[in-house]
Formats: C-alpha cells, sequence, structure tokens
C-alpha cells in the first residue's frame, strides 16, 4: 500500500516537473509541442489523447527522455505495466543515470509482471546512489527480498488445482470473499452488480449446489455496500463490513445480524471499542463465537492496516488487542480467517515477503500463547498480482477463493481448492445435533453446554434454534466431552462422548428428547465418575454436579430421589453397598453445596435396575451409572 501511494506521488511530481523543466533532452520543436500538450492533456486527465502526443513527441525525436519518462508514467497509472517497463529501460538505455527513482519503478512493476531477476538487478543499482531517503531505503531492501523469495518459490511450486464453483454461483458478474458454515450446508458471497455490492446465499442439497439466491433484505441495501463477511459456524451469526452507513462511528463499521427462522434481524453496529470513528472491517469470528479478528487502522498498530482482536464476555467487547509483530507489519495485513480450530490463522499481506503485491499467509497459535511467523502459501496460490478473502472449510481439507484469472463465468469467480498440507489447520470435526420435546417431538430452543472433560472447561455454549431445535459446535477429534442440555420446565440432559478414534471429516450427530420437570421422570448423571469400586467422586464430575445444584436453585419445589446402580459383575452385597454409597457421596455433596437436605433422598440398587441386558462391555458401563428421579413437585 505504501509503495504504490509513493509511486503514485511520484507519477503526479514528474508530471508536474516535466512540464516546469526549461532545459530538455532535445531542441525537436514539433517533439517540444508534443510533450508540451499531453502535460496539459494529464492535467485534464485525458491519458489516452496524452499517450497519442507522447508517441509523436517520440516519433518526432527518439531519444527525448523526459518523453519516455512521462510516457512510462502515464502507462503505470494506466496499469499497462509491460508498456511502462518497455519506456523506462528506454530511458535507462539512453541515460542510465538520468533518474535514480526510474530504477524503484521499474523493480517495483518487474515484481508485478513476475520479473523477479530483472527486478533483482533495477532494485540493486537503486541502492547505489547515495542519500537515499530512508523510506525508500525500506522499501527497495523489503522488495528485495520480495525477489529472493519468489525466484525460490517458483522453483518448488505447491499443489494447486482450483475448481470453479460453478454457474449456480458464479455469473459474468464479480463474485468474491466466499465463506462456508461448519458443515457446508450452506455459502455466503459477495456479488457486485452495477458497483452496488450484496451478499447472496448457495444452500449445498445432497452434494450439490444450488442456485445462488439474495440473502436478504434485512441486510442488503440498495444504498450502500456490504461485504468482507465472517459467518459463524452453525450459521446463526453474521458479522459483515458496513461503509458510509448513517448509523455507522466511522467510515467503514462492523456490523452483526442474527439469523431469525429463514430470514435474518435487523443488523447493527458493534458499539466501541470494536468500532471508532477511524476505519473497521474485514471481520472473522472464532469457532466459539468469543473472539473477533478484524482489520483496523487505529492508533497503535504497526503501520498501514493491521489484524486486531477482542473478546466478549459478561462485560462486553474487550479493549481490541493488536495481534502483534509476528502477523502485523508497516505495510497492510488484511482479510484474515481464524479457522474453527481457534489456533490457525490465514490472512494477507504486503509486508512479509511474498511474490508481490498481497500474497496469503498462514500462522499458527504457538504453546506460549502467541501467534508464530507467518508461512507465504507458496507459488502458483500466490502470485505477482493480489490474492486476499481465503477461506477454509472446518475440516481443514479446502479453501475457497476468489480469482479473476483463471477463465471462469467473467469477472471474480468463486473457486475451491485442496490445500496443501503444510498450510492445513489442526483437524476439528463438528457435532450437530437437534433437540425435541421427548413427548410431542417439537424442536426445543434449549441451552447447550459442551465440556472439555480433561480440562474440565466449557467449550460451546449456545442454544438450539427455536424453528428447528438444532445446534452446530466444532470441536478437536481425539477428545471425550460432556453433554449438558437444560430448559426451564425440562429435566436436564446430561452425556458424554467420545471423539478418540473417531474420524474428523465427519460430523457427529446426537438426537435428545428433553423430558418434562414430572413425578416419576428421572435423569442419568452420565458425566458423574467413580474410580473402579470406589465411591469419592473425581474431580472431572464437578461440572455435571454444578448442572444438578442450578437445577435445584431454579426449581425450588422439586425433591429428588438420587440413585447408584451397578452392572452384574462381582459379589451382589457388595455391590449394593457400593451402590448406595455412590449414591450418598451425590447427596453429601449437594448438601455442602447449600441443597436442603429434606429436599433429598438417596438409595443403592445395586444390580436390580439395569437400562440394557448385562450381555457386554458396552452395556455394563450403561448400567454402572449414577441417575436422580423427580419425587415431588
Amino acid at each position: 500500500m505504501k509503495i504504490a501511494i509513493l509511486l503514485v506521488f511520484l507519477f503526479f511530481l514528474s508530471a508536474f516537473c516535466y512540464a516546469q523543466q526549461e532545459h530538455y533532452s532535445t531542441t525537436d520543436r514539433d517533439a517540444l509541442n508534443y510533450y508540451k500538450s499531453a502535460n496539459q492533456s494529464i492535467d485534464d486527465r485525458e491519458f489516452a489523447i496524452a499517450i497519442k502526443q507522447l508517441q509523436q513527441a517520440l516519433k518526432a525525436d527518439p531519444n527525448f527522455i523526459e518523453a519516455h519518462l512521462l510516457l512510462a508514467d502515464v502507462y503505470r497509472q494506466q496499469r499497462q505495466n509491460k508498456l511502462a517497463i518497455e519506456q523506462y529501460l528506454a530511458v535507462t538505455g539512453i541515460n542510465p543515470d538520468f533518474s535514480r527513482a526510474i530504477y524503484l519503478k521499474l523493480g517495483s512493476l518487474e515484481i508485478s509482471e513476475a520479473q523477479y531477476a530483472q527486478a533483482q538487478m533495477s532494485l540493486t543499482k537503486y541502492l547505489t546512489y547515495p542519500n537515499i531517503a530512508d523510506q525508500d531505503v525500506r522499501n527497495a531492501k523489503k522488495m528485495l527480498k520480495d525477489c529472493e523469495f519468489s525466484i525460490e518459490a517458483i522453483k518448488h511450486p505447491v499443489s494447486f488445482k482450483p475448481i470453479n464453483m460453478g454457474s449456480e454461483i458464479n455469473t459474468p458478474n464479480d463474485e468474491y470473499l466466499p465463506v462456508a458454515t461448519a458443515d457446508e450446508s450452506m455459502l455466503i458471497f459477495t456479488r457486485k452488480i452495477n458497483n452496488n455490492e450484496d451478499f447472496y446465499k448457495s444452500m449445498q442439497v445432497d452434494g450439490k449446489w444450488q442456485t445462488a439466491t439474495y440473502l436478504s433484505n434485512q441486510i442488503n441495501t440498495p444504498n450502500y455496500n456490504e461485504g468482507a463477511q465472517s459467518i459463524s459456524q452453525d450459521g446463526k451469526l453474521l458479522f459483515f463490513t458496513g461503509c458510509d452507513r448513517p448509523d455507522g462511528l466511522g467510515r467503514c463499521d462492523i456490523y452483526i445480524a442474527q439469523k431469525k427462522g429463514d430470514d435474518w434481524g435487523k443488523p447493527y453496529d458493534l458499539p466501541p471499542p470494536i468500532n471508532t470513528p477511524g476505519w473497521e472491517s474485514q471481520p472473522s469470528i472464532s469457532a466459539d463465537g468469543r473472539t473477533l479478528y478484524f482489520v483496523s487502522n487505529r492508533s497503535g498498530g504497526y503501520g498501514g492496516y493491521d489484524i486486531w482482536k477482542s473478546t466478549i464476555s459478561a462485560k462486553g467487547w474487550s479493549e481490541p488487542e493488536n495481534l502483534g509483530p509476528n502477523i502485523n507489519t508497516a505495510y497492510d495485513e488484511q482479510s484474515p480467517f481464524i479457522h474453527a480450530d481457534d489456533s490457525t490463522l490465514y490472512f494477507c499481506s504486503d509486508g512479509w515477503p511474498g511474490l508481490g503485491g498481497k500474497d496469503l499467509f498462514v500462522s499458527h497459535l504457538g504453546k506460549d500463547g502467541k501467534w508464530q511467523k507467518p508461512i507465504n502459501m507458496g507459488y502458483p496460490i500466490n502470485s505477482s498480482g493480489d490474492e486476499n478473502g481465503l477461506t477454509v472449510t472446518a475440516n481443514g481439507r479446502y479453501a475457497y477463493f476468489a480469482s479473476n484469472n483463471l477463465n471462469g463465468y467473467g469477472g471474480f469467480d468463486i473457486y475451491k481448492f485442496e490445500l496443501p498440507a503444510n498450510v492445513r489447520p489442526h483437524m476439528v470435526t463438528y457435532v450437530k445435533g437437534i433437540i425435541t420435546d421427548a413427548k410431542d417431538k417439537r424442536p426445543l430452543d434449549a441451552q447447550v453446554e459442551i465440556i472439555d472433560l480433561e480440562k474440565n472447561v466449557v467449550v460451546y455454549e449456545d442454544d438450539s434454534s427455536p424453528e428447528h431445535g438444532d445446534f452446530l459446535a466444532t470441536l478437536p477429534p481425539g477428545k471425550n466431552y460432556g453433554l449438558n442440555i437444560s430448559k426451564n420446565g425440562y429435566l436436564f440432559y446430561s452425556a458424554n462422548f467420545s471423539l478418540i478414534g473417531h474420524e474428523a471429516k465427519d460430523p457427529y450427530n446426537l438426537t435428545i428428547n428433553l423430558s418434562p420437570i414430572e413425578i416419576g421422570n428421572s435423569v442419568v448423571l452420565n458425566n458423574i465418575f467413580f474410580d473402579t469400586n470406589k465411591f469419592d467422586i473425581k474431580p472431572d464430575s464437578k461440572a455435571e454436579l454444578q448442572k444438578l445444584i442450578e437445577f435445584l436453585n431454579q426449581n425450588p419445589n422439586v425433591r429428588i430421589e438420587i440413585s447408584g446402580h451397578t452392572d452384574d459383575v462381582g459379589n451382589d452385597q457388595l455391590n449394593q453397598v457400593l451402590s448406595e454409597n455412590r449414591a450418598k457421596a451425590v447427596y453429601q455433596y449437594l448438601i455442602a453445596s447449600g441443597i436442603k437436605a429434606q429436599r433429598l433422598v438417596y438409595k443403592g440398587y445395586g444390580k436390580t435396575q439395569p437400562l440394557v441386558p448385562n450381555t457386554s462391555e458396552e452395556n455394563r458401563s450403561k448400567n454402572r451409572r449414577t441417575e436422580f428421579k423427580i419425587i415431588a413437585k
């Protein structure tokens, strides 16, 4: 960004200087007249006319250095890079030391055209001149690092086979910035029609993407652009960027909208400290919904646009924290995408060594809680142009991105490709559940909590949708989890499940039926644990016990029986005593936690009330359990 601004400034400066100087490298009157007319055309922003006038000047005198240089600057302004390079080289061929600034311009243009060896020579030549401004020296050295990196990267290309997403999603208009839900049932992207950016969505049915439709009149507007979005893993929350809106705090702000049935609710502007009178954009929400990554040019950064993060709590959003020098540079870092593993960040940057323009990078969170230095995603994923807007599927295998260089349907199209192994995130899978009433099977909006049993910490907390009773959580495989579901007027549900050995590519599906609070209804406390033949409650049972305490506090008229059960292995009398002691341990824990004793009774049933026949170890484990039953309400 800063290099681009510098070169634009040099263009207008050079045009002005050439117009004012009195001594030229030519004495040909026709050449001078064409040259002066070209300067006037540039002032009038008639660049096509200026090009023809400068060509006439050079036809009159092919060695007219100032005309070559001005023509090069006009070509560069018009992004006709190859023609600009030819004209700059014409200047250095006539007089190698006419202007040292030419070599900085040449180096930048040659990188943009993937002419890295030539750019090395131009930039090295530029640095031989004395008294160069410090900022120009930094820019030249930075571009030299890009050349060194690029030459090596091209020697070792990575696998890259992009697949166009098809006419259901792509059109002759521009489509870009795709992002999918964790189960890839919905893809939301930006489509640009007549300079207006709006969101569209496509649903995946039986493995096939359906024709994209307008997302929502609640979110899209006819007068403002909506873009740079992030969707929560379950597809219920949409964070996006809105610019120049009357309800905003700054030029561009971050907004949030919540799904309401088949439509979306009205979006609202996130309050300070997220949004400021400055520029906030390109949000990416973490899988647990608690940390928002975004781009801002606010003070306190490293220069240009930086990536920041803020975490939400009961007190609101925290003061944003800069991701630090292992991510941000003195140039621009943009388009952050935090993967569902919450520890792999993808972004684009023109500050780290790359192939030119903005390249895509990946960084992993270290064990010390700090982001590691980013890895360039390699050639040909990255090129001499700008790459940005990459998002990655929850399973970590595929990425979505947009490009206008791959012969698609026109403009920018959306593509999907398989990520090289070295830039993939950590594996995650997703747990998908549906919660219904045990009696009439209608969907319920209930509170869902998933606990990492090893660490005894909540890793997911949300409500199921009232329309469908569904929820979705992304989780790392290879761990054991506890699941608690609660709703007023119902017994809470307790279960545990294991993702050890579970294939990350496959979802883990759950169906939960909640029983109303009625006398005789019972709940198996699946997450209360004891060592074999012991009745001391293990520490990883505390989360479950806290849920039972909360249930009793929320329902003060309820009385329960706590019961212990065993399988049929071993001495019947010992099993009976063990089951009673385990029930008593829970009883005593509840009393110690403030539950009145008259609301509780406990009883051991030994092997007498199996849930399933004791014919396998799996069945016997189900029969070894602790329950509570409603005995009064």
